[in-house]
């Protein structure tokens, strides 16, 4: 059974990644028999904040920007989720990022739950010092609807170290001087030097390449000459394709926000990202590869496809054109509902966002324990950490895909989703 079979039953699905996250929720909800009651409270969210604050630019003028923080459900634990600074953010977007944050905590078996939030604009648009002082002024903005024990930020689509910095210090200097030092912890992802994590910057990158790299093992398929293509050369893109070519497989395509490219005989992953840092991100130009349109990146002949960029990528009108036989999501809700359908029913295997990105809040749980309990990890210990729980995972998604007879995403919303039942079963609803 899968949960694409299940939404046949259903109506047609419209557009829009809340739709899909829904779908997705409600038909596994009805493979794990899940308690009415508690499908209503996880149907929703529990808070929606939208924000307009102003901030004074380089130039003297004065610009209103809107920002978005959504707390989907915290019943095992604060809230988590990344920010993302980016023209396409809306409300029903950080709803849905909100409760695929919400799976991905439970069954990474974290003591999280999920949130989401981020701010509607451009950052190329703006300088260095415009970003900070947005940044500062959202967060002071959020107020105490962040916190160390209640809601912590992460960075995403276009935010980074430095912005979780800025947050920090900002968040920080809210509170008094006796209690600063004990509010590190509200943001991770920080900076190395001011109470980061060794390694986070590739741990989300790295927990893609993983799960492919189990999921081969697992199917006794060297990785060996294995081509791949990767949508999105940013910090998960890079770091999966990074790894998987020191596994020797080989980089034959790769798509960013200004172009796409292609070389069967392979792309140097190192080459075209230190061009990209040179060329303000983009790999248009590249010299050994071929410009190829937009359209028909998806249709690249490789064995691996890595979409890790954003949502609803993979669409009902692309999907078929696709040649691997693994999609591996290194994005949020890379694939639409009608999507997975067509790719399930071609064979081709989709190792699930909630799982296959999960290296990157694993690794920022690691570095909320290592601020919480004032802690300084070393690289290979938290590297293997990140290896034996990603593993774990994994293993626990396979069993029960094989057990119960399912596709991966749905063995792993079954495991998440059961997770979070116990919980409310077992403490009760208020009052």
């Amino acid at each position: 059974m899968t949960l694409v079979k299940e939404l046949k039953k259903k109506e047609e699905p419209k557009s829009g990644m809340l739709n899909n996250v829904l779908q997705q929720f409600n038909t596994a909800s009805d493979l794990v028999g899940l308690n009415p009651n508690i499908r209503k409270i996880l149907g929703i969210t529990n808070n929606e904040l939208i924000i307009h604050f102003p901030v004074r630019m380089d130039n003297g003028e004065v610009e209103i920007f809107k920002g978005y923080r959504v707390q989907h459900n915290n019943a095992l634990g604060p809230y988590k989720g990344g920010l993302r600074y980016h023209p396409t953010i809306d409300i029903d977007a950080v709803k849905a990022l909100a409760m695929w944050m919400t799976w991905k905590t439970s069954l990474a078996g974290l003591p999280y739950g999920g949130a989401k939030g981020g701010i509607q604009m451009d950052p190329n648009l703006y300088s260095q010092s415009e970003l900070e002082r947005i940044t500062r002024r959202f967060t002071y903005a959020l107020g105490d609807n962040i916190g160390p024990e209640h809601d912590i930020p992460a960075p995403d689509v276009n935010t980074n170290s430095q912005t979780m910095a800025w947050i920090a210090d900002t968040y920080m200097s809210t509170k008094a001087p006796s209690e600063r030092s004990k509010n590190q912890h509200v943001v991770t992802g920080k900076p190395v030097g001011s109470g980061g994590l060794e390694g986070r910057d590739r741990a989300t990158g790295y927990g893609v390449y993983l799960n492919i790299k189990f999921w081969a093992e697992h199917k006794n398929i060297p990785l060996k000459d294995k081509r791949f293509i990767v949508q999105g050369f940013g910090n998960v893109g890079y770091w999966a394709a990074h790894f998987l070519e020191k596994d020797g497989a080989k980089l034959v395509g790769v798509q960013d926000a200004f172009g796409s490219i292609v070389n069967q005989e392979g792309i140097s992953v190192d080459s075209l990202f230190q061009y990209t840092k040179i060329n303000e991100g983009s790999l248009v130009g590249f010299s050994n590869a071929a410009a190829i349109e937009k359209d028909d990146f998806f249709g690249v002949d490789c064995d691996i496809c890595i979409p890790a960029a954003l949502g609803n990528q993979i669409t009902a009108e692309n999907a078929p054109l696709i040649k691997a036989f693994l999609v591996a999501e290194g994005a949020n809700g890379p694939t639409t509902v009608e999507a997975e359908e067509i790719l399930l029913e071609k064979g081709v295997t989709i190792i699930p966002d909630i799982l296959c990105n999960s290296g990157g809040v694993i690794a920022s749980y690691f570095e909320w324990l290592q601020n919480r309990n004032g802690e300084l990890w070393e690289l290979d210990e938290i590297m293997a950490r990140l290896d034996k729980k990603m593993k774990e995972v994994f293993i626990r998604v396979l069993n029960m895909s094989e057990n119960r007879k399912l596709d991966m995403r749905s063995a792993a919303y079954v495991i998440a989703i059961e997770r979070i039942e116990r919980a409310y079963v077992q403490r009760g609803i208020f009052p």
